[in-house]
């Protein structure tokens, strides 16, 4: 068990950089913030990527990537939203 929730971690760590890596702009995320933006990248992706292609892992990490990507777009979108309107 605790080996899987460490498992998780890191693939959210590298999943989560790997996705603010690609996506250019300045992000205000933590370190674990970036570790669940991956952890929900790396699920959405895996279900995805298991749903299209059951035998190869190689493209779940592409779409966990992808996700995250998606993932990061819509929390600027909400982050930006919401310091707009701050006075």
């Amino acid at each position: 068990m605790l080996v899987a929730i460490i498992g998780f971690i890191v693939v959210g760590l590298i999943v989560g950089f790997v996705a603010r890596a690609l996506l250019p702009g300045r992000d205000p995320m933590s370190v674990p913030m970036t570790i669940l933006l991956g952890i929900a990248g790396a699920v959405i992706g895996g279900v995805v990527g298991h749903a299209i292609n059951k035998d190869n892992s190689g493209p779940q990490w592409i779409l966990s990537v992808l996700a995250a990507i998606v993932l990061l777009l819509v929390f600027r979108s909400v982050n930006g939203r919401s310091r707009r309107h701050v006075l």
